[in-house]
């Protein structure tokens, strides 16, 4: 059994014995309740006479409102193991579930992505080139498991989207999340203008770690929009320790839809002079960018699978304990048997209030109370014993026959009817 606390063990004992003692108390006290001297079970409170070893037996409504009053040993006896379950799921038991060897990779992997418009281009595989960026940057993060990943994107201007993190859910959910720049907003582009932010990154990251080796791996098409030299990677080139450049598209061009900022909106067809505007790869550009790196270019298609290189050799090897531990983790089946003790609680919470009602109805008054009367207000009380029905009080008044009206008779208290 292995346990990993959720709490400070001293916590959970300064928490749980408290109850379970006060739990366990209850329970005792409760069975010596139900069980007196002669081995009869009371329903509830008992009375024994003086002279007499025996139990009387309460009737049955006063033992259903004794059990009102608390709970039996059954109950309490639930909220004893209640109160362990507790504290055994704060300590959050497993069983070891095997050993095996890690392997961990020391290494910071940048990505460079091209954001563009012409990035929405259908050719790959008839869906937009960028539905084969978020394919690859999944199986770049497969590939070097422990590493630390950086995100820049780039269109009019490079921007760092994800600092290096650990986290590599974290780049999943912000390459999924990419909207290329507005097509109407687009003024030209640059394939080289995320150099200067990558030589800056890979240098911060070589002065903090310079143990651990730097990958980068640029993806996008090659298109030059701009009339300017696209900028040069080589100054980033002597940080880098392997990576590569991947291109999208095709030398027939995809056509591309007008992009608006809003991911579910699929806008109409780009057009050129009558004709759909047709985006092309410029893979001499993007080879270019791959010397300048010192890594190798690749071009993508969607009937393949990227072919990545490993990570440096001098960056990857197995933890240093050499094994790592699977536990099969037990919280769940105590939380199952937590959740089933306190529907029991709440369904006997339930009963209880309802057999209190039901009790308050039917209580009998105290003695000496005065009986309430036995008639509705619509009905004359009874005659008493020995008095005729047709006296009546000394003044009354009654509907005639014919219900038309009434009539008032007065008598003194010797008179005759």
């Amino acid at each position: 059994m292995i346990f990993q606390p959720v709490l400070h063990p001293m916590l959970v004992l300064v928490l749980v014995v408290p109850a379970l003692a006060a739990a366990g108390w209850m329970l005792v006290r409760a069975w010596r309740g139900r069980i007196r001297p002669g081995g009869e079970r009371s329903l509830g409170r008992t009375d024994a006479a003086p002279d007499s070893s025996q139990t009387r037996v309460l009737r049955p409504n006063e033992g259903r409102a004794a059990d009102a009053r608390g709970a039996g040993p059954a109950m309490w006896a639930l909220r004893v193991v209640l109160v362990l379950a507790c504290g055994l799921l704060l300590l959050r038991p497993g069983l070891p579930g095997g050993e095996m060897r890690a392997l961990a990779t020391d290494t910071d992997v940048v990505v460079v992505i091209d954001t563009t418009a012409s990035m929405v281009a259908e050719d790959w595989a008839g869906e937009p080139r960028m539905d084969g960026v978020r394919d690859d940057v999944r199986t770049i993060i497969e590939t070097y498991p422990g590493a630390r990943f950086a995100l820049i994107t780039f269109a009019a201007s490079a921007e760092l989207r994800l600092p290096l993190t650990t986290d590599a859910s974290a780049l999943v959910s912000a390459v999924d999340v990419l909207i290329p720049e507005v097509t109407r907003q687009s003024r030209g582009s640059s394939i080289g203008v995320a150099a200067p932010l990558l030589a800056e990154i890979l240098g911060r990251a070589a002065a903090s770690s310079p143990e651990r080796a730097r990958m980068v791996f640029y993806l996008g098409d090659g298109e030059q929009t701009v009339s300017s030299s696209p900028e040069s990677f080589a100054a980033a080139s002597t940080t880098v320790d392997g990576g590569g450049v991947l291109g999208y598209g095709t030398a027939q061009g995809g056509p591309m839809r007008e992009t608006t900022g809003d991911p579910d909106d699929r806008g109409d067809y780009i057009e050129y002079q009558g004709e759909r505007a047709l985006s092309v790869i410029d893979e001499d550009a993007l080879r270019a960018i791959a010397d300048q790196l010192g890594v190798d270019y690749t071009h993508r298609t969607a009937d393949d699978t990227v072919a990545l290189p490993e990570a440096p050799a001098t960056t990857t090897a197995y933890r240093e304990d050499g094994t790592t531990r699977h536990v099969n983790d037990l919280s769940w089946i105590l939380a199952l048997v937590i959740v089933i003790l306190l529907c029991l609680e709440i369904a006997r919470a339930s009963m209880l209030i309802a057999r209190m009602r039901g009790l308050a109805v039917r209580a009998p008054l105290p003695s000496g109370a005065a009986s309430p009367p036995a008639w509705s207000s619509t009905s004359p009380p009874a005659s008493p014993p020995g008095v005729s029905a047709k006296r009546r009080l000394p003044s009354e008044t009654t509907e005639d026959s014919h219900g038309l009206g009434t009539r008032s008779s007065s008598r003194g208290e010797g008179g005759t009817p």
